[in-house]
C-alpha cells in the first residue's frame, strides 16, 4: 500500500535531520508523499521542495502554527503553501517570536542562577533560524550530562510547573486556520487527543470547522486504536477530510520513524490524495476573490495591491 506522512520536522525548528536529509529518508522508508511542517516558520520548504524534485518525491510545503483556544494549547497544521505564502507564514508569526524569544531567555536565565550549564547562545546553535524551543535547551542539557534524556528533562526541569518554562503567548487558533485557508493551504488540527478530550473537541470542531478546518489527524503516532477510531468517527461527524503523520523529529525522539511513528502506523495516500484535492479547490476560489479582501482585513493584513 503506499503511504504518505504528512507531519515531520526538521533542523529548522526541532528536528535533527536537515530538509534534504528527510527527503532522502523518505525515499528509503518507500513514502510516497512527504509533509515538511516545522514549527512557525517556512524557513525550510524551499530546500525541500527542491530536494523532493532531485529525488522524485511528492512533497507538500507546510508548517504547524502553536496556537491557543480558551486555553486550550492547539497544533493547527497547514498544508499544500505555496511559494508565494512562504513569506507570508513570517511576517504572521513574527510577533509570536518575538514573545518566545522573551520566554526563552527567562528561562535560560533561571536555569542559569539555579546552576545548570546551559546558555542562550547554545540553545539557539542547534536550529537553523536561532529560534528554539525546551527541546534545543534539553539537548544542550543532555550534552553536558545534566539530565538522562530529551524525556528525562521534560518529565523534570523542563516540565510546566516546575518553574523554569515560560510560555509563551500562542496565535489564536481560528485566526490561524482563517490565514490557513486565506492563503489557499488546507488546515489539519493536529493530534487532537494530545490537547483535547471527546468532550473538548465535540466544542472546538464546530466553530474550528466554520473558520475554515479542512482536516483532523486521525492517524499519529502516539494513539490507541481506540483514539484512531474516535478520530475516525468525529471526522465523519463533522464532515472533516483525515490526515496524519509520524510527528518524526529524529534523534529527539528517537523511538518515532518516518513513516510509520513507532511500528504499527501507516496513513494511507488517500489521505494526500483528497487533502491535495482540497487545496486546488481553496486556491481555485481564492483566485475568484470572494471573500479574499474581508478575511484580510478581519486577520489585519494589509492589502497586496
Amino acid at each position: 500500500m503506499k503511504i504518505c506522512d504528512l507531519h515531520c520536522h526538521s533542523t529548522f525548528s526541532d528536528g535533527t535531520l536537515s530538509p534534504s536529509e528527510l527527503v532522502a529518508l523518505a525515499v528509503r522508508r518507500g513514502i510516497s508523499a512527504l509533509a515538511l511542517t516545522d514549527h512557525n516558520t517556512s524557513g525550510g520548504l524551499g530546500e525541500f521542495v527542491r530536494a523532493g524534485k532531485e529525488h522524485g518525491l511528492i512533497t507538500v510545503p507546510g508548517c504547524e502554527f502553536s496556537t491557543e483556544h480558551e486555553g486550550h494549547e492547539v497544533h493547527v497544521v497547514g498544508l499544500f503553501f505555496d511559494e508565494k505564502a512562504w513569506p507570508e507564514i513570517e511576517d504572521f508569526v513574527e510577533h509570536m517570536h518575538e514573545a518566545k524569544r522573551y520566554a526563552n531567555k527567562k528561562m535560560i536565565a533561571a536555569l542559569a542562577a539555579d546552576g545548570y550549564d546551559v546558555t542562550y547562545e547554545e540553545a539557539a546553535a542547534l536550529t537553523e533560524t536561532g529560534d528554539f524551543n525546551r527541546a534545543h535547551v534539553a539537548r544542550v542539557l543532555l550534552e553536558k550530562g545534566q539530565v538522562k534524556s530529551v524525556a528525562d528533562a521534560f518529565a523534570t526541569i523542563l516540565a510546566e510547573g516546575a518553574g523554569y518554562y515560560v510560555p509563551a503567548r500562542k496565535l489564536s487558533s481560528i485566526a490561524t486556520i482563517s490565514f490557513i485557508r486565506l492563503y489557499g493551504a488546507v488546515a489539519v488540527l493536529a493530534h487532537p487527543f494530545l490537547n483535547f478530550d471527546e468532550e473538548g473537541l465535540t466544542r472546538f470542531l464546530p466553530e474550528a470547522k466554520k473558520a475554515g478546518l479542512n482536516a483532523i489527524e486521525t492517524s499519529y503516532t502516539e494513539f490507541t486504536r481506540e483514539q484512531t477510531a474516535l478520530a475516525e468517527e468525529l471526522a465523519d461527524r463533522f464532515g472533516l477530510l483525515r490526515s496524519g503523520g509520524s510527528d518524526f523529529h529524529g534523534s529527539t525522539k528517537p523511538d518515532i520513524m518516518l513513516g510509520c511513528g513507532r511500528g504499527g502506523m501507516e496513513v494511507p495516500f488517500e489521505y494526500y490524495e483528497k487533502l491535495a484535492n482540497a487545496a486546488r479547490n481553496e486556491r481555485h476560489f481564492n483566485r475568484k476573490g470572494r471573500g479574499r479582501g474581508s478575511l484580510r482585513s478581519q486577520l489585519g493584513i494589509r492589502n497586496e495591491e
